[in-house]
C-alpha cells in the first residue's frame, strides 16, 4: 500500500474504479443496495435523494473516487465525515453498513468482469480482500467482512432471508431508471434515453435472487444477452474523449470537494 494513499497504482481497486464498467456497476449497486428493508427506509427517512437527486448521486461518485485515488489524509477525513453523518441519523448498524459495503463490491466487480475487465480469479479475490479497507472506513470492523468472493457468496446467502423489495425499494428503483432532470438536459440533450439504457442493462445485471424480489421477468439467454450488453455498453463508453468523462486518477489525486 502506497504511503500517500490507501490504494496503491497498481491496486486491483483502482483498476476496477477507473473502468467504464462502473457506469452500470454504480447503478446496480443502488439497486441491490435498496433490497434490505431495514436499510432501504434509513434511506428514505434521512435522505434528500429525490429533492437532490444529481448532487446525491455525484456525492456518491466522489466519495467512492475519493478513497480510491484521492490523498490519504483526505480519504480518511472524508470517511471520518460520513461516519459522523451516520452516526448523528442513526444509520450506523454495523450490520447494515456490511449489506450496503458488500453489495456495492458485488456490484462493482460483476460489473467489471461480465463488461469485459481481464481480472484473473486471484486478482478478483484481490479486489474483495482490498475493498475492506472501504469497510473499515465507514467503520464496520475488519474481522466481519468477506474478503474473498466464497466468502462474499455464503454472505449473500445467508442475508437473503432478511431481504425483501419494499415499497421504498421500488420507489428507488423506478426513480433510478428515469430519474428527475433539468427539462433543457432532459429535452435537448440525450441524457434521458441514454441514462434509462444504461440503467436497464444495470438492473438486468442483478443476481437472479434479486431479480426474483424484484419480480423481473427473465427470458431464455437472459446471461448471455446482459453480458453482451454490458460489453457493447464499456467499449461504447470508451469511445468517449476523456476530457469529456474526466480522468478519475487525476480528478482526485489532489482531492475534490465533497
Amino acid at each position: 500500500m502506497s504511503q500517500d494513499f490507501l490504494f496503491a497504482p497498481e491496486s486491483i481497486t483502482r483498476r476496477i474504479h477507473s473502468d467504464s464498467s462502473m457506469f452500470a456497476g454504480g447503478i446496480r449497486a443502488l439497486l441491490q443496495q435498496a433490497l434490505h428493508p431495514e436499510a432501504m427506509a434509513g434511506v428514505a427517512q434521512n435522505s434528500n435523494f429525490r429533492e437532490d437527486a444529481w448532487g446525491r448521486l455525484q456525492r456518491t461518485g466522489d466519495y467512492v473516487g475519493l478513497l480510491t485515488f484521492g490523498p490519504k489524509q483526505q480519504a480518511e477525513a472524508l470517511a471520518a465525515r460520513v461516519r459522523g453523518i451516520h452516526s448523528k441519523l442513526g444509520l450506523d448498524d454495523p450490520h447494515l453498513l456490511l449489506w450496503v459495503h458488500m453489495s456495492m463490491v458485488d456490484s462493482f466487480l460483476d460489473c467489471a468482469v461480465r463488461s469485459g475487465l481481464k481480472l484473473s480469479d486471484s486478482e478478483q479475490d484481490q479486489y474483495v480482500a482490498e475493498m475492506v479497507i472501504f469497510a473499515e472506513l465507514v467503520g464496520i470492523d475488519a474481522g466481519s467482512v468477506p474478503a474473498t468472493r466464497a466468502a462474499m457468496a455464503n454472505y449473500f446467502q445467508e442475508i437473503q432471508p432478511e431481504l425483501a423489495a419494499s415499497d421504498d425499494a421500488k420507489r428507488a428503483a423506478l426513480f433510478l431508471t428515469f430519474p428527475p432532470m433539468p427539462t433543457a438536459l432532459r429535452l435537448g440533450t440525450l441524457a434521458a434515453p441514454a441514462w434509462a439504457g444504461i440503467a436497464a442493462i444495470a438492473t438486468a445485471s442483478l443476481p437472479n435472487w434479486a431479480r426474483n424480489l424484484y419480480h423481473l421477468p427473465s427470458f431464455p439467454g437472459h446471461v448471455i444477452a446482459t453480458d453482451l450488453a454490458l460489453r457493447q455498453l464499456r467499449a461504447s463508453i470508451q469511445l468517449i474523449p476523456e476530457s469529456w468523462l474526466g480522468n478519475p486518477s487525476s480528478k482526485y489525486a489532489q482531492g475534490a470537494e465533497v
